[in-house]
């Protein structure tokens, strides 16, 4: 069995805080993470799971119970369901950013404009990640996951994981529990086989992002560097010689509202209809209608207005909280080039960080009237 001697989750998290946990399992193939699961809910304990430790904010308290570190890697190529369909299977364990890198140099187009996020691949369906317009969500076929009611192991198709914006059914929210809770042990994938010439891409967003006109064409490997360059100056890739990246990137999620709510915001205020990437909804749908049924009545249009998701990084600054700031006497401050990115630069306790993230919740609600919610998941701390 994996068990190894507990270290400080403080080293094992990108924020760099939280305490030892009581045991701790490191599961480096699918097997060992089966049995380290098993073994772990046998015992009725507190536990989670651990990857990259890019999305937690755990409390300054030892953790009493089990941390269970997710270490598998793998990419195998299952048979393609299309014709050029790549449908790859990871186990939940392979980083993200290599998975991309792979993608990429094997010319499979669908996530490489999700270059740079932090993390394992197993935690990505868990939030449906995404970035510049593109989320998993776009081309997640299933999971395999493992039940913490049963221990058993079962493959689930994408529908049924109830993937919304940074959200499934598998999600710890603030505040609440997750409706299933289950840990990946892979991922399946479909991509798209685009090889390296140049390409128009599909997504308003990503090309507004990378500064591209609607019928610039570009490469999967330019669309990658561009990205990673990006993220890079907004301190969103992890760098140890750079404490702005010692945060949990984005440590609130971009508001999505009702489209009233969003009239109400300052025109300036960065917005996007929150539907799937490169799916454009025309202005006119054709509406068929079969003649045998058709008795002379033609249903009004649907005219119900997209939600629409706006930047909470915006929000933040225009309720006066600059790029860099931090409470007095405080070690925890916002990123010096990112005000959606809490960081941890002198050895700030998780009770700092999260005193910092309510203080910041708080000018934007009375600003704005709209509560900003965490993305990461919080463990032994609250806002």
């Amino acid at each position: 069995m994996p068990e190894v001697t507990p270290r400080p989750l403080s080293s094992l998290t990108t924020l760099r805080t939280g305490g030892e946990p009581a045991r701790m399992w490191d599961a480096h193939d699918r097997d060992d993470l089966i049995a380290a699961l098993r073994a772990v809910w046998a015992t009725g304990e507190p536990w989670f799971v651990l990857g990259g430790g890019s999305n937690l904010l755990v409390g300054d308290e030892p953790f009493e119970g089990a941390v269970i570190r997710i270490l598998t890697r793998g990419i195998e190529r299952l048979p393609a369901p299309a014709p050029q369909v790549a449908r790859l299977r990871v186990q939940a364990g392979h980083d993200w950013d290599e998975l991309v890198a792979y993608t990429v140099a094997e010319g499979l187009s669908g996530i490489a404009a999700m270059s740079g996020i932090p993390g394992t691949v197993g935690a990505a369906p868990v939030q449906n990640i995404g970035a510049y317009g593109q989320e998993i969500v776009q081309t997640l076929v299933e999971v395999e996951l493992i039940d913490e009611s049963t221990g058993e192991v079962s493959t689930v198709p994408a529908a049924d994981l109830g993937l919304g914006f940074r959200t499934s059914v598998l999600k710890h929210h603030h505040g609440s529990e997750p409706i299933r809770r289950a840990v990946i042990l892979s991922v399946t994938l479909d991509l798209l086989e685009v090889g390296p010439a140049p390409r128009r891409l599909r997504g308003a967003q990503l090309r507004q992002a990378l500064g591209l006109g609607d019928e610039d064409a570009v490469t999967l490997q330019w669309v990658r560097d561009h990205v990673l360059a990006t993220r890079a100056r907004k301190g969103m890739v992890l760098d140890d010689a750079d404490p702005d990246t010692y945060s949990a990137g984005s440590f609130f999620q971009n508001a999505v509202v009702s489209a009233s709510v969003a009239r109400t915001l300052p025109p300036e205020c960065p917005r996007w209809p929150v539907r799937p990437d490169g799916l454009d909804v025309p202005a006119d749908p054709v509406r068929i209608i079969p003649l045998e049924s058709f008795d002379g009545y033609i249903p009004p249009a649907d005219t119900t207005e997209p939600d629409v998701k706006v930047s909470a990084a915006w929000l933040i600054e225009h309720s006066g909280i600059r790029k860099g700031f931090h409470l007095p006497r405080s070690r925890a401050a916002l990123s010096s080039k990112h005000a959606l990115a809490l960081t941890n630069h002198a050895g700030a306790t998780a009770a700092e960080i999260a005193e910092l993230a309510r203080f910041i919740q708080g000018r934007v609600q009375a600003e704005f009237g709209l509560i900003l919610q965490p993305e990461p998941v919080l463990v032994d701390v609250d806002l």
